[in-house]
C-alpha cells in the first residue's frame, strides 16, 4: 500500500454520547497515535492512554480505522488524533535475501510518514518569512520570571527584558 493522503491528524467535536471516531491516516501499528482530549473553551489538553482510555482498530489500513474511546468525549471537548510514527528503522535488510516488495514499501511508507508528521510540527512553529536576513536569530532567551521577549536593539535576536503589561 502506498500513502496516499498528507492528513496527519483528525479532529472531532465531543457531544456526550459518541465514542467510536474515525482517523483517515495510514498507522503501521496501535502504538503510532497519540489521542488527546482537549477543553474547548480554553484549549487545555490530556494525553490519553491506549488500552486505558481508548483502543484502535486499522493499523496497517491507508484509508485509517476508528479509535473507540472508553467514555464519550463530552460536548466542551475535542477529541484529536494524530499520527505519531517512531523515530526508529524498523526493516532489517538481509544481505543476499530475496527483495520483499512489501517489506521494503512498508519502510518507504514509514519514511514518509515521518516526513509529514515533522512538517506538520515545523508548519505549526514559529519561523522567519522568506525575506529575513539568514544573520537573525529566533532562539528564545533564558526564562526569568517576570520578563518578556523582545526584539533586541538591532533586530537580530530576541532577548528578556523586565517590564511591565504597560510597557
Amino acid at each position: 500500500m502506498t500513502i496516499t493522503t498528507t492528513t496527519t491528524r483528525n479532529e472531532h467535536t465531543g457531544n456526550d454520547s459518541t465514542t467510536v471516531f474515525a482517523y483517515n491516516f495510514k498507522i503501521f501499528v496501535n502504538g503510532d497515535l497519540k489521542v488527546y482530549l482537549v477543553t474547548t473553551a480554553t484549549g487545555a489538553s490530556v494525553l490519553q492512554t491506549i488500552t486505558t482510555h481508548y483502543t484502535v482498530s486499522g493499523a496497517g489500513d491507508a484509508g485509517g480505522g476508528n479509535v473507540t474511546m472508553v467514555t464519550a468525549p463530552a460536548s466542551t471537548e475535542t477529541l484529536v488524533i494524530e499520527r505519531h510514527t517512531p523515530e526508529t528503522q524498523a526493516t532489517d535488510y538481509v544481505e543476499n535475501d530475496a527483495f520483499g516488495a512489501d517489506t521494503h514499501e512498508t519502510a518507504l511508507d514509514r519514511s514518509v510518514a515521518l516526513v509529514q508528521q515533522h512538517s506538520r510540527e515545523i508548519g505549526r512553529s514559529m519561523r522567519h518569512i522568506v525575506g529575513t536576513p539568514d544573520s537573525v536569530s529566533v532562539e528564545l532567551p533564558f526564562p526569568v520570571g517576570d520578563e518578556f521577549i523582545k526584539w533586541n536593539a538591532g533586530g537580530t535576536a530576541l532577548e528578556g527584558s523586565a517590564g511591565t503589561a504597560n510597557v
